[in-house]
Parts: structure tokens; C-alpha cells; sequence
């Protein structure tokens, strides 16, 4: 299998269409089919049910694209960075952010990258938790943070910071008091949790505690506006930083309470794929991410702790 195979495989793979894999990468059709088949009398398997309308992916097929993107975007990097070596940095990058992040430093960052690297063109993955550090595994993101990660051999990890975890809801809801609240009363409150899995796990370091609200939670979602409206429309209250909900308890539309008995926190982590080799590029932007990180939680803005 070489390079010009893959780049033809993922082209189709993509587009779903071998007339406009070839128009996308300047070929003849017969040329791309030329190489399909080789690629499938190579590998021994089919990669692709043809149909009247289209190519459908085998699951060798998809398989296959998720190492052949990751093999290509890392021949791409490594091309950009030994062309830029004396060279001011420049490329695309792809970075994969949680909603908090986002929100505490979503901005600075588009606003440094345009200032200081004005050759550089970023991408910015704005998912939950869960969804950057798959997005990292797929290649879809070269750099990425997310919270509370489950251990992954293929992903160097950095941890940044820890935060408490707040109950935030209407007044009416969690109460007028800013006594903490215990965390055995939150689960006779109707709490709006992110569904099952690596989100929630996003949500709270000790999965136990999230147990004890199965039973009295009413709405389960994938959705941060979900959330948020149904927190706004009184529905119930959730568990979130103080950074997610910042501006919502400043305008006073929402009321926080700190969590006892125990206290939940989170940490967040940086991470990168170990089998990717760094880049000026990748460098430069993971210096501003943390130097950006750390600048919010010096100034107070962000009320986290440096681990």
C-alpha cells in the first residue's frame, strides 16, 4: 500500500462516489478504479459494496479509513514542518475543545492565532468531552483537551488543572441560600444530566457519586443547549464548573451552589497521540493553549487549581 493509493482510497471513501474522487484529486476514473482493486486483491478483502447510487463502505472498509486519514494527516504534518523549518510557522492544525474550554478561552485563542500566526489556519472542534478525546483517537483533531479521560495507551496525556463542581439551577429549584448543599440533598432534586458515558464521566471524577441521581433524574442528554434551556426553563438543576455557567450566574439567570459531603471536582488533560511525532506548529499552539489556560486561572476568571 503507498501514499497515492490511500490519498485515492480516502477520496472515495469520502465522497462515496468514484467520479468525484477522481475530480477531486485531478484523475481519470479508470485511475482510481485502477487502484481500488489493487488495494482489495492486496488486503484480500472487499472495501466497498457497490451500488447503483454510490460506494458503501465494508467494515474492512471503514476499518481501513481510519488508519489511512491518520497515516496521511501525519505525512501532511510532518511535510509542513521540515518545508517551514526557517520559515515563519504556518499549516493547518485542528484542535479538539469541550464546551468549557471554549468558553473560557474559546476566543483568545481565535483572536491569538490571528494576530501571532497569521499563516497558520486553525480548526476549531467544539465538542462534549467525550467527543475530543475520540476525535483525537480518529485523527478528525491533532491536539485536544477533555475531562476525567479513561486511560488510552495510544494518548499522551498532561493534567492542567482541577475544579469544583457546582450545582447550578433556577433559585426555585436549588434554593436562595449560598450555604453549600449537601450532596445526598441533590438527589431528591430533579437533575438534568449529560447521557451515559465518557460525558458524564466528564461531569464528576467519581462515577459512584453519579449513581445516586439514576433514580430521580428526569431528562438524560447529548446536548449542552439542552441542558442550558432546561436549566433556564426551570426544569431542574445539573452539575457544572463555575466556568461553564459564568456569565449566566453574573446576569443573575441562574444560582449556584458548592456541593458537600463529598465535594465533586474534575480535571482536565491535554493530550496528543503518541504515535504522531510533534511540529513547530503543534508546538506553538499547545504553548498557547496552556499559556491561555493558566492566564484565566491566574487572574481569577477561571476558579480552578494548576495540578
Amino acid at each position: 500500500m503507498n501514499l497515492r493509493q490511500m490519498a485515492c482510497y480516502q477520496a472515495i471513501f469520502e465522497l462515496k462516489n468514484l467520479s468525484h474522487a477522481a475530480s477531486r484529486l485531478n484523475l481519470a476514473q479508470s485511475a482510481i478504479s485502477h487502484h481500488l482493486a489493487n488495494l482489495e486483491e492486496e488486503l484480500g478483502v472487499p472495501l466497498f459494496i457497490r451500488k447503483p447510487r454510490g460506494m458503501e463502505p465494508t467494515a474492512a472498509g471503514i476499518k481501513l479509513y481510519e488508519h489511512v486519514k491518520s497515516i496521511l494527516r501525519a505525512v501532511q504534518l510532518a511535510e509542513q514542518d521540515v518545508r517551514n523549518e526557517s520559515e515563519e510557522i504556518s499549516g493547518d492544525i485542528a484542535i479538539g475543545l469541550p464546551h468549557s474550554v471554549m468558553r473560557a478561552i474559546g476566543l483568545s485563542l481565535m483572536q491569538s492565532v490571528l494576530r501571532d500566526f497569521p499563516k497558520v489556519r486553525l480548526s476549531v472542534v467544539e465538542s462534549l468531552s467525550g467527543g475530543t478525546f475520540a476525535n483525537l483517537l480518529s485523527s478528525e483533531v491533532d491536539l485536544a483537551l477533555f475531562y476525567n479521560p479513561q486511560s488510552d495507551e495510544r494518548i499522551s496525556m498532561r493534567a492542567l488543572l482541577q475544579e469544583e463542581v457546582l450545582c447550578v439551577g433556577k433559585r426555585e429549584i436549588i434554593g436562595n441560600s449560598d450555604k453549600p448543599l449537601a450532596f445526598d440533598e441533590l438527589a431528591n432534586l430533579p437533575v438534568l444530566l449529560l447521557r451515559e458515558g465518557l460525558s458524564t464521566r466528564a461531569v464528576v471524577d467519581r462515577p459512584g457519586l453519579l449513581n445516586k441521581l439514576e433514580a430521580r433524574i428526569p431528562l438524560q442528554l447529548n446536548s449542552i443547549n439542552g441542558i442550558m434551556t432546561g436549566l433556564k426553563a426551570g426544569l431542574g438543576c445539573t452539575l457544572a464548573p463555575q466556568v461553564f455557567v459564568a456569565e449566566d450566574l453574573e446576569k443573575g439567570e441562574l444560582h449556584s451552589r458548592k456541593l458537600v459531603g463529598p465535594t465533586p471536582t474534575r480535571r482536565l488533560y491535554f493530550g496528543n497521540l503518541k504515535e504522531r511525532p510533534s511540529t513547530r506548529l503543534m508546538e506553538a499552539m499547545t504553548e498557547l493553549i496552556l499559556h491561555l489556560i493558566f492566564e484565566e486561572v491566574d487572574s481569577g476568571r477561571w476558579s480552578a487549581q494548576i495540578v
